[in-house]
């Protein structure tokens, strides 16, 4: 009892002299309820189940550690892909940067503005699903998010949407600590993707919720990085209805600590969820976390987790991911993998792999390891002339393919393979 009244009142001190944004009704009512969801939970700490292998003290003190600027000499991911950009600098919506958000099939508003109507279909989402995914396991700073958040987009995709909307996140100030919050909703038989891109702040706190129509596809690509001393924790929240599809996939360089968790709720037969991950750290100051939670609550769907981590001088890695089966939820087809190659004696990979299975046919199966590069595929590459420092990227590469190949855009796969390319070499 003592231990829980002082993480409330530690929670309360952070919380002293917030204010919380103004909006319509409805956006105040809901900003309210997330900061009474903040209250009642507490903020998270290292004796919390879910956060045992991860320090969230930097993610919830009320001052952000800084991050010194990255100069990037790659040039922006996916430029020659037609897109529409989307770009915030340091949290904050940058209009003359971005493209015109008018795209046939998709409406497109900044958040700010659409918490000012008083009749909005955010109003269905915004908050909701975050809420959601309260139960069984609590999310405090993902409520936390929901009440603060200043910015970000809000999306209804109508139709096959035909560009891409990237979301660009550039980092300016060394001592910024963004809040961002963007929905999405995605109506029946509608299509769109998404890819977000770039480090975004200091330190980064980033919200997604997604709603599915019937028969409707959500594509996410995400890429991470590439700052080494910023700090992120995201959370996406999705439901997903009958005969849709939902496939999220995120590639995360550098770092000091990376937090992305993902809840998605299958509620409607036939639907599909895969999400996807893959990172490369280098060093004793590397620190991420990936932490899934998939519930299916409905019959003859199937939902994919692939997570690889390549770490090496002391580089920290962590996956915890759930697949929850609910009563009546037949003909499930639930697969979980999550494995690290440690390339040194350092490195460490923390994994909590998890099935709780309530229905009596389903096919689910989850698998977790940890292990150094093939010695012998490694003699093998070299006795035919490859360098070693080639021969070991060769093999990382082909390690962190089974993650890659989650990304429905042959193209957009294509060119991450590249930057991880880039990036094995630099680190050499």
């Amino acid at each position: 009892m003592a231990l829980a009244q002082m993480k409330l009142d530690a929670t309360e001190a952070r919380l002293a002299g917030v204010t919380l944004p103004d909006g319509a009704v409805w956006a105040r009512d809901a900003r309210a309820a997330a900061l009474e969801r903040v209250r009642q939970m507490g903020l998270p700490t290292k004796r919390d189940e879910y956060w045992r292998y991860t320090d969230p003290s930097s993610l919830t003190a009320a001052e952000a550690p800084t991050a010194a600027l990255l100069e990037n000499d790659e040039g922006p991911l996916f430029e020659d892909v037609d897109r529409v950009r989307i770009v915030f600098v340091d949290g904050v919506f940058d209009p003359a940067a971005s493209d015109d958000l008018s795209t046939e099939g998709v409406e497109i508003e900044r958040l700010a503005d659409a918490m000012q109507v008083d009749i909005h279909w955010a109003k269905d989402i915004y908050g909701v699903l975050e809420a959601r995914g309260q139960k069984p396991v609590e999310r405090p700073l993902a409520a936390l998010n929901t009440a603060l958040a200043t910015d970000g987009v809000v999306i209804r995709a109508t139709g096959k949407v035909s560009k891409p909307i990237n979301f660009i996140y550039l980092h300016n100030d060394v001592a910024s600590d963004a809040v961002l919050h963007n929905v999405v909703k995605v109506e029946a038989d509608a299509e769109i993707t998404l890819l977000e891109t770039g480090p975004a702040a200091a330190r980064f706190s980033k919200q997604l919720e997604v709603e599915l129509g019937e028969g409707a596809v959500f594509n996410h690509v995400r890429a991470q990085g590439r700052d080494h001393e910023r700090r992120a924790v995201t959370h996406c929240f999705a439901r997903i209805a009958e005969n849709s599809s939902f496939k999220s996939f995120t590639l995360t360089f550098n770092g000091v600590l990376t937090r992305n968790e993902c809840v998605l709720e299958i509620v409607g037969d036939n639907a599909v969820a895969h999400v996807a991950g893959a990172c490369v750290g280098d060093g004793k100051d590397f620190h991420h976390d990936d932490t899934v939670f998939v519930t299916h609550d409905a019959v003859n769907c199937e939902s994919r987790q692939v997570f690889k981590k390549v770490l090496r001088n002391g580089a920290t890695g962590v996956f915890q991911g759930k697949i929850l089966v609910k009563e009546g939820a037949q003909k499930t087809d639930g697969y979980q993998i999550s494995q690290s190659l440690l390339l040194d004696d350092d490195s460490q990979f923390l994994a909590k792999p998890e099935l709780e299975i309530y229905a009596d046919d389903v096919a689910c199966s989850h698998g977790s390891t940890s292990g150094a590069i093939d010695e012998t595929a490694l003699f093998y590459l070299r006795s035919r002339g490859v360098s070693m420092t080639d021969a070991r990227n060769l093999l990382t590469l082909s390690f962190l393919a089974e993650a890659l190949e989650e990304i429905a855009d042959e193209a957009l796969a294509e060119e991450l393979r590249d930057r991880l390319e880039r990036w094995l070499a630099r680190h050499s």
